[in-house]
């Protein structure tokens, strides 16, 4: 099934992240991008804090792309599962 677009959660500045969700039919699956791979996106200077949701929405389509790669290829970590995000998976 194909991935559709669900929610942006939260951004965790402690840990670096942006967590959202997507569907693959009624199912949510947690995900999350690294702050560093939306900055790497942009290349630009790096958003500051209050800057992230509006940074997610702006990129949120190449994320979700990038997001469907890695479902299709059920490349999974953590508990309960998801898909996790860095800049080296937007590379090449």
């Amino acid at each position: 099934m194909t991935l559709t677009s669900s929610r942006f959660i939260a951004h965790d500045q402690d840990r670096g992240i942006v967590q959202f969700s997507m569907q693959d039919g009624s199912k949510e699956i947690a995900c999350a991008i690294s702050t560093s791979a939306m900055d790497d996106l942009e290349r630009g200077p790096r958003a500051r804090p209050s800057e992230r949701e509006e940074q997610f929405t702006r990129l949120r389509e190449r994320i979700e792309a990038c997001t469907g790669r890695k479902y299709q290829a059920t490349e999974f970590e953590g508990t309960p599962p998801g898909i996790v995000l860095r800049s080296i998976d937007f590379r090449g």
